[in-house]
């Protein structure tokens, strides 16, 4: 994408996420007194003076560290480095200068980048802290007095910011970037999927359950077409979400689902369909989203010539409620079948957004009522008027009879299946709603 990027860094604890926040005004990345709590790059989008860009937060830089998870976010953090446009050094007025902050600063330096300089906690008005001025010793220029938490001085950074910003270009259009995202419980294999598709270490991977903690945005695109991937955190039962970050990394991942086009349900192919498996994926179910049942881990299962179909029935008997969503089996590992997942992910894309005329579906209509007949209840016969798309993504239909409570379940569940058997709506929900015209029936 062609807006500029603005990197947030600085060593952890000294208010980076908070910045980023409140720059972009919503809580998109985790806030929490302890360091460490930003792992991966977490995106968002900010607009400045008629300047739309991309603001990136990111982990702590820890330099010279032996802490794996530490080291990890290093790197991610040097990747936001070498991709920026403006990095920003976000430092602290109430520890000082730091030996750390002249460590970064000189890292900083290295990369050619431009950098603006920015000294937080600077809560109170009036006069400077006599402290700030030592942040001239960092040989960065004029540093910003900033407040995350009240938002003093967020202006003269921006303002800083866009000043670096090559020539504005035109705009690229996003409305045809499809939303993606991979949910699954913990250690299935989201991060290295993302990996694996972006072709880069883009999101910290390791073997240590609960590792991403944010829901992480990656834009992606080739030849079938333009994709924003999000990486969300693990989803484990609620018992086992025992700690504040956890639980604000599960309202990630359902935020995540909820601004998704596309969920790509994780399972591990070792594992099979587990309890907590039905509650992810019917979260999704129950959004609204077109799904597919991403079967990760393939090339660890020993197979004979019927194992796939065994597991693809395992899973339509476990997931019963999504029997439209496709099934694709991957290893993350070695890439197999990797790439059949954008045309598939298209082809739901597509079918989730189609639009069916009111001719087409009372002819349809008609015909099913023609097979069986509605059900009838005390010698009243639903009858049914006719039916009308309503809205897309998903797909929802409205049907009007002139008795609700005749309208059993089971007969919705036909209609819905007939509406299937004609027009595909694979690896969508499809919403089937009942409204009485009120006419009494004769």
């Amino acid at each position: 994408m062609s807006k500029p990027l603005v990197a947030i860094v600085g060593r952890p604890n000294v208010g980076k996420s908070m910045l980023f926040n409140k720059l972009i005004g919503q809580r998109l990345s985790i806030v929490e007194d302890t360091p460490g709590v930003t792992r991966d790059r977490i995106y968002g989008e900010c607009e400045w003076v008629g300047r739309r860009f991309t603001l990136v937060d990111t982990g702590g830089i820890e330099p010279g560290t032996d802490s794996q998870i530490l080291q990890f976010m290093r790197q991610q953090a040097q990747i936001a480095i070498d991709n920026a446009t403006v990095i920003v050094l976000v430092t602290d007025i109430k520890s000082g200068l730091t030996a750390s902050d002249q460590e970064v600063a000189n890292l900083l330096q290295r990369s050619g980048k431009p950098i603006v300089l920015a000294v937080n906690k600077m809560d109170a008005t009036g006069a400077a802290d006599p402290d700030f001025y030592e942040f001239y010793n960092l040989g960065l220029g004029d540093p910003i007095a900033v407040s995350a938490v009240h938002g003093h001085g967020t202006g003269d950074l921006l303002d800083a910011c866009v000043a670096h910003f090559p020539p504005q270009a035109e705009a690229e259009a996003d409305s045809d970037v499809i939303q993606v995202a991979i949910i699954g419980r913990p250690n299935v294999g989201k991060s290295s999927l993302t990996n694996r598709i972006l072709g880069e270490e883009r999101v910290i991977v390791s073997d240590v359950a609960g590792t991403t903690r944010d829901a992480i945005d990656s834009y992606f695109e080739n030849e079938s077409g333009k994709y924003n991937f999000i990486d969300t955190a693990g989803m484990r039962k609620k018992a086992k979400v025992d700690d504040a970050i956890e639980k604000y990394s599960v309202l990630r991942a359902t935020m995540a689902i909820e601004r998704s086009d596309v969920c790509l349900i994780l399972l591990d192919a070792q594992d099979g369909v587990t309890e907590q498996d039905t509650k992810v994926a019917g979260l999704a179910h129950e959004a609204g989203k077109a799904c597919i049942i991403v079967v990760n881990k393939w090339d660890a299962v020993e197979k004979d010539g019927k194992t796939m179909d065994r597991m693809r029935e395992e899973i339509r008997r476990d997931l019963s409620y999504m029997t439209y969503a496709p099934i694709l089996f991957i290893s993350a590992l070695t890439g197999q079948r990797i790439d059949r997942l954008f045309s598939l992910i298209n082809y739901v894309n597509d079918q989730s957004a189609m639009r069916i005329t009111t001719g087409m579906l009372n002819s349809v209509l008609a015909d099913a009522q023609t097979r069986v007949q509605p059900p009838t209840d005390k010698g009243r016969r639903l009858k049914i008027y006719y039916m009308t798309q309503v809205g897309i993504k998903p797909p929802h239909f409205v049907v009007f009879c002139n008795d609700k409570k005749l309208f059993h379940f089971s007969y919705r569940r036909y209609l819905e299946n007939q509406i299937r058997g004609v027009f595909g709506l694979e690896g969508t929900p499809v919403i089937l709603s009942i409204r009485q015209k009120g006419e009494e029936d004769n």
